[in-house]
């Protein structure tokens, strides 16, 4: 049998991402895993007819900032769970990012929330999970939020 001893969770701040976390918690601590928690976002470049807009070095710094803030938000807050937790921190393509710091952190698993968007809006926004099981060298372990109760 394989031993997971490190998951790897990509979180976007939202309550799916946060819902793949508390997941991959409970899976690491039933098997003494350590979790390293990882945001990758890209900075904006806006295209016109005549050229392209990039962000600037302050824009820059204040997404940088803003991102970091959230994610060392997301690791302290569930410090007290008994699972040793790191976190990383990139710049880039989202899907590429994950497989980067899956690789150079040797993770035995990545655990990703999926929002299970589907037609238009999947097309429009894409997936990052789904490039992340099309592209991964690593298991992905996918979560969906459950679904909210019936009225």
């Amino acid at each position: 049998m394989i031993a997971i001893k490190r998951l790897l969770v990509p979180i976007d701040f939202t309550d799916t991402s946060d819902f793949a976390l508390e997941y991959a918690l409970q899976l690491a601590s039933a098997l003494g895993a350590d979790i390293v928690v990882m945001h990758a976002y890209e900075l904006p470049i806006y295209g016109f007819p005549d050229g392209a807009m990039i962000a600037t070095a302050e824009v820059a710094t204040k997404l940088s900032t803003a991102a970091q803030t959230a994610l060392d938000a997301a690791v302290t807050s569930r410090k007290d769970r008994g699972v040793p937790m790191s976190s990383v921190l990139r710049d880039g393509v989202p899907y590429e990012e994950i497989n980067t710091v899956a690789g150079e952190m040797d993770v035995d698993i990545i655990v990703i929330g999926t929002h299970g968007r589907k037609g238009l809006t999947r097309m429009l926004l894409g997936s990052t999970a789904e490039k992340v099981v099309r592209t991964a060298t690593r298991p992905v372990l996918t979560v969906h939020p459950p679904a909210p109760p019936k009225p």
